[in-house]
């Protein structure tokens, strides 16, 4: 249902942005477009020992190409799912070891291509909206870990991290008019972990607050029709 929610406002928004064109009579013209790549996620925090990891994204765009000016729209909808390792042991007293994590991910972006070289090569900068699924744990049989820098936190108490988060995208697309490459960096504005400052973990030692911003880099390629 969410997703579903998520197309129909890429829908609505791409039509608003067309019609407003069109009333002031400058020839557009619009472009579907599908792509898929891959991704390197981290989330950058203070409380956690975190490694980045790999994963892969997918898409579709709807885009306003605009000949009269030196830029392009676009409004995009992606799916992707990513991988992080954290630091955590089995016991207190047991060393450390890096266990892996996985996030699906929900986007919505408006994104301004400004052009370098016509629509050879442009720069893409925008904002983004998103919803995030559970953190969960790769391996069931590490669920009970501690966290590395906790003493009661384990490796299942960390799925509840905030659901809607705003991000901002910035990156650079090369290639012809029906074929893209793009490379993009994502760092999230909000607090990914601040769900967590609402858990009550009994007994722990660390009161420091939950801080991270997510980190995502994205290496796509792009084709319109």
């Amino acid at each position: 249902m969410k997703i579903n929610l998520l197309i129909l406002l890429v829908a609505l928004s791409i039509g608003s942005v067309t019609e407003s064109f069109a009333q002031q009579n400058i020839q557009t013209r619009n472009r579907i477009g599908l792509y898929g790549g891959l991704t390197q996620f981290d989330i950058k925090t203070d409380n956690f020992i975190t490694t980045s990891g790999q994963g892969w994204i997918g898409g579709l765009s709807a885009s306003v190409d605009l000949p009269h000016k030196l830029y392009n729209v676009s409004y995009t909808i992606q799916l992707s799912e990513n991988t992080l390792g954290i630091n955590a042991k089995p016991t207190l007293a047991s060393p450390s070891e890096e266990i892996d994590f996985t996030m699906i991910t929900a986007q919505v972006a408006f994104l301004v291509h400004v052009k370098i070289i016509q629509d050879y090569l442009t720069i893409d900068i925008g904002p983004m909206i998103q919803y995030t699924g559970d953190l969960e744990v790769k391996n069931n049989s590490q669920k009970n870990y501690i966290i590395e820098n906790y003493s009661r936190v384990t490796a299942k108490d960390l799925y509840k991290i905030s659901p809607f988060n705003v991000n901002g995208a910035v990156g650079v697309s090369a290639g012809f008019k029906s074929f893209k490459l793009r490379g993009q960096y994502i760092y999230g504005f909000t607090n990914i972990l601040n769900q967590l400052n609402d858990e009550n973990f009994v007994g722990e030692t660390n009161t420091s607050k939950f801080k991270g911003n997510q980190s995502m880099f994205a290496l796509t390629a792009l084709i319109k029709f």
